[in-house]
């Protein structure tokens, strides 16, 4: 029978003339063979992945991972063969299987880490838990096509992310408006400076024109006072007889430069008056604008400070709230292994005492059962002796080898005090007459001595006297 699997199928064909397995897309089964077929696309699997950081603060890392048999490599693909391919790529073995993996790298990545750095550093703890992970589903044939990571987020009842987007936001907000408040002081300040300087130009516009004016205006009189005196001069040349107009001539002449000195004083001052007024409202703008901007950067650096002081004491009071956390769970921790530990050691010392117990038990039965057996053993042989005590105890004794203990421990006491045995005599001979039988048994005590005195000095150390004579290394006596 030939069989042909699909595009996204191998066949696995085994039986008669396979030592293992053969994978093909293609065969022959022949009879004696079986085969079966297996699907090679990739599946995607949803976690929600559970950890801890160094400093045992929890976290959910959702990731969504499309994992299927590695095709390229013949061995891989001979492992999900054997050992995937016999479940459903969705059952819930498989996906057991492949949770297990991710989380066991995971937590054990994220023990080895902080959280700054697993939040700094996203794109790097993701490439790591993807290799490790990769590296353990090789063992099963399988391949990460592709993997995508969410946000971190918190464990339901902590709320570390929340608190450090919470503290982010408002670090924007309070530096927005510190942006806007420059931008409006800047504004404000600009609007005054150009208002001030428009001011100032118009004055000096102003002051000009005025002067130019005053200018052209003594310049027209002093025009026609020309005109007018070269008329005068002519007529009065012409009137020369006429000293009363000498005199009217001279007249005028007078009043028209005393007008004229008028005239420039009176426009001089004007002109300086008027740029005082102008000047006086130059510094009054400017006083104006300094209060402001002053107010404004004032009232700002209050308002970030004070939204500083804010942050500071929340993030202060988050801290000692997570410390008491992390001190009631190392506690809890530390309870239950003591709880542990005086569990073990109450049944390891029930286990002793037990064992003490029964052994003493069975002692108790041996000790029991001899002494029943003794009992028996000397109960028969009364009965055989008749009833007689003393025969019974004579009989135990030497049975017992007490005699034999008796004497080898008097030999070994006798032995011990290496005693010097001295024998000596007072004679063989026999008394043939009374009077020399006398003076035999004097003779007798007499050769006594020396062996006496011999033995007690080799036992004790004392001569004797002198008088009563020496002793020889022959033990003779001297008379």
């Amino acid at each position: 029978m030939y069989q042909v699997a699909s595009a996204s199928e191998y066949l696995v064909v085994t039986g008669a003339g396979i030592s293992d397995i053969k994978i093909s897309k293609k065969a022959w089964i022949f009879p004696g063979q079986t085969y079966t077929k297996f699907d090679v696309s990739p599946v995607n699997y949803t976690f929600e992945v559970q950890a801890m950081s160094a400093e045992k603060l929890p976290f959910i890392l959702p990731a969504v991972f499309t994992i299927g048999p590695r095709i390229d490599v013949e061995a891989s693909l001979l492992k999900y063969a054997k050992l995937i391919s016999p479940h459903d790529k969705l059952s819930h073995h498989v996906k057991e299987l492949v949770q297990g993996i991710i989380e066991g790298e995971t937590q054990v990545l994220a023990a080895s880490m902080t959280m700054e750095e697993i939040f700094k550093g996203t794109k790097e703890f993701k490439q790591e838990v993807f290799g490790k992970v990769q590296l353990e589903l090789d063992h099963f044939g399988l391949l990460i096509y592709n993997a995508n990571v969410k946000q971190l987020v918190d464990v339901p009842g902590h709320g570390y992310f929340s608190y450090l987007g919470q503290k982010t936001q408002m670090e924007a907000a309070n530096q927005a408006k510190v942006d806007v408040a420059e931008a409006k002081m800047k504004g404000d300040l600009g609007s005054k400076l150009r208002e001030a300087e428009t001011l100032r130009n118009a004055a000096a516009i102003d002051a000009e024109t005025k002067i130019a004016s005053t200018q052209r205006q003594g310049e027209g009189k002093k025009e026609e006072i020309k005109v007018r005196t070269e008329v005068k001069v002519f007529e009065n040349q012409r009137e020369a007889e006429v000293a009363e107009a000498n005199a009217e001539l001279a007249k005028k002449k007078a009043g028209w430069a005393k007008e004229a000195q008028v005239a420039e004083v009176e426009a001089s001052k004007a002109v300086a008056l008027r740029d005082a007024e102008l000047q006086r409202e130059v510094e009054t703008m400017n006083a104006l604008t300094q209060t402001e901007k002053l107010k404004a950067q004032f009232l700002s650096k209050a308002g970030v400070e004070y939204e500083t002081k804010v942050q500071e004491a929340n993030w202060e009071l988050y801290k000692k709230q997570k410390a008491a956390e992390a001190y009631l769970y190392e506690k809890e921790k530390e309870a239950q292994a003591q709880k542990a530990v005086a569990d073990a050691s109450f049944y390891g010392r029930k286990q002793v005492v037990d064992g003490d117990l029964y052994a003493k038990m069975k002692e108790a039965e041996g000790l029991k059962a001899l002494a029943e057996a003794q009992g028996t053993y000397i109960r028969t042989l009364l009965d055989a002796m008749g009833g007689n005590y003393a025969a019974l105890r004579d009989y135990l004794m030497i049975s017992g080898g007490m005699y034999q203990d008796i004497a080898k421990i008097n030999s070994e006491a006798v032995r011990g005090l290496q005693p010097k045995i001295s024998i000596w005599t007072n004679g063989s001979g026999s008394g043939d007459g009374g009077g020399d039988s006398a003076m035999k048994e004097v003779a007798g005590v007499y050769k006594m001595l020396p062996p006496l005195f011999k033995t007690v000095n080799e036992q004790t150390g004392m001569l004797p006297p002198s008088w009563m004579g020496t002793l020889t290394d022959d033990s003779t006596s001297n008379n």
